[in-house]
């Protein structure tokens, strides 16, 4: 890197792209997109109500899940123009795509990535929460929960966009969970620092830490490669005027622009889930707090396996008298993970109450509107507790106890941690039509004001290529990541590597976003849960 004190220098201003304003058409096709998406929401709500065999005899309850179902719609429909410059402004600076065709190009891809994604990143970013909060995710502290993390999120990230600074949605929704939960002990007399999973906090942190070093590293040496490796100068200059790259370079531009934005709706897209899931379990348990589509052969093999779970644990625990409250002793563990002698017996209780409900009713399916919350939390309970006993250093059960609890595990998973088709649908539907809107503003930061010279076609590809695979294994991994990091520090990355210079005014205002982002979004949140409890 070097002449750092130089004034930015671009060739042309031709050779900038040019940025159009969207036709009455494109206007009307996004607003038929959001009323369908609506509509198709509000069905399948209805259906899934209706199918349950719930009845309301108060709108109430419709009017709180609508409210906070469009609000967390709205956190995804922000993420959206929020992220899109991380995935197109390579393919727009390089004029491989009009600004037009990348920004609905990067839409659609965005859709495909939120329909076909996994869910696990969805519920690690929820085990986040206090466990007492999702326990109780139908009670006022519930809803407070929901509306704080929403609102703190929302806040932070139209902030940073309106001032075109690519800070992190991830970073956002984490600090503002974090701040959640601080809150909740507070309130309740505890220390801050127990109200947080902090071994998943750090799990989730070092992927966000480590992704941007990932990103500006990997970019950097990849532009390196390729310049020992491709000879064609073209490839390491500006683009000249509006011509287009070479024909290779430009799939590859194309290609990797295609991958980010599948990969960021894959990632990105899964947060929201994992909030309207809370909201759907917290105003619906009837219809949403098991999952009922398990086959009803699969439920004589899961109480059978609970039964000899329980056996198992009783035998590991003989001589330790059973507790008055499973439930009560079960929730400090997690809370707190301070292992005491009573929580084998404790979850062998709760592994018992399980397979008693499940043979009494026979299906999941068929266990009635009034029990489905009790039994959901009983269930998520003895799933966290599996957890935390694998992840105790010095505590070890015979390898067939290990094994059994591990299958028990997974079908308490299969049982509450489920996401429906529709919710997909409509997430993404408020990621792919927020690909669309706003995303000018920090475009432009990417693509012009990172470095001091124009980006040349191999310094956006190796940058898109870089986070397309970061992203994507953070994805399998299911670890949340910032496309935001890794894209800007790997377009960061091949301006040092290229010594072309870099822009320390805005690289100053990105470091202040990204460090203050935490700080804010937990101050902001905890101070918004404080004041929802309040009514």
């Amino acid at each position: 890197m070097s002449d750092n004190s130089a004034v930015p220098h671009y060739p042309a201003a031709s050779s900038r792209p040019v940025f159009q304003k969207n036709s009455r058409l494109s206007v009307l096709l996004f607003i038929l997109l959001l009323v369908l998406g609506i509509a198709f929401a509000g069905v399948n709500l209805f259906r899934d109500v209706s199918d349950a065999g719930g009845a309301s005899t108060s709108y109430v309850p419709y009017l709180l899940l609508g409210m906070a179902l469009l609000i967390a719609l709205g956190f995804e429909f922000v993420n959206g123009f929020h992220d899109t410059a991380n995935a197109v402004a390579t393919v727009i600076y390089t004029h491989s795509l009009t600004p037009t065709v990348a920004v609905i190009w990067s839409g659609f891809f965005n859709f495909l990535g939120v329909l076909l994604s996994s869910g696990v990143v969805a519920f690690g970013i929820i085990s986040l929460l206090p466990v007492e909060l999702i326990l109780q995710a139908s009670s006022g502290g519930g809803f407070a929960m929901v509306y704080a993390l929403l609102f703190s999120a929302i806040l932070w990230n139209l902030g940073t966009w309106w001032f075109g600074l690519p800070a992190s949605s991830s970073h956002t929704l984490i600090g503002s969970i974090i701040g959640v939960g601080v809150a909740n002990a507070l309130i309740h007399g505890r220390t801050g620092t127990s109200g947080v999973d902090w071994d998943q906090a750090l799990k989730v942190g070092y992927a966000l830490l480590l992704s941007p070093v990932v990103g500006f590293v990997c970019a950097g040496l990849l532009l390196l490669v390729m310049k020992r490796v491709v000879k064609n100068r073209r490839l390491y200059s500006a683009p000249q005027g509006n011509r287009k790259p070479p024909v290779w370079i430009r799939g590859l531009l194309i290609l990797t622009c295609t991958g980010v934005s599948f990969a960021h709706g894959s990632n990105d897209g899964q947060k929201g889930m994992g909030l309207i899931m809370l909201i759907l379990v917290g105003t619906m348990p009837m219809a949403y707090a098991l999952n009922r589509s398990i086959p009803a052969e699969q439920s004589p093999r899961v109480a059978a396996l609970a039964t000899v779970t329980q056996q198992e644990l009783l035998r590991q625990s003989s001589g330790v008298p059973m507790p008055a409250s499973p439930y009560d002793v079960l929730t400090a563990y997690v809370r707190t993970t301070t292992l005491t002698p009573q929580v084998l017996p404790a979850l062998a209780q709760l592994t018992g109450a399980i397979g008693d409900q499940i043979r009494q009713y026979g299906t999941v399916d068929k266990i009635p509107a009034q029990a489905v919350s009790n039994t959901r939390n009983t269930m998520y309970l003895a799933s966290e507790t599996i957890k935390h006993l694998k992840s105790e250093p010095q505590f070890r059960l015979p390898a067939q106890t290990q094994r059994d609890l591990d299958a028990l595990k997974a079908e308490l998973d299969n049982a509450t941690r489920f996401i429906p088709w529709w919710v997909k649908v409509v997430v993404a539907i408020a990621l792919g039509l927020g690909t669309m809107v706003g995303w000018r503003r920090i475009v432009v930061t990417v693509g012009e004001k990172i470095g001091k010279t124009h980006l040349s076609y191999a310094q956006g590809a190796s940058a898109e290529l870089v986070a397309m695979a970061t992203i994507g294994a953070a994805d399998g991994f299911g670890l949340p990541v910032s496309t935001t990091h890794v894209l800007s520090s790997g377009v960061a990355g091949t301006m040092a590597a290229n010594r072309s210079g870099l822009q320390l005014a805005t690289l100053r205002n990105l470091a202040m976003a990204w460090i203050l982002t935490l700080p804010v979004s937990i101050l902001l949140s905890a101070s918004l849960y404080w004041l929802f409890t309040r009514f």
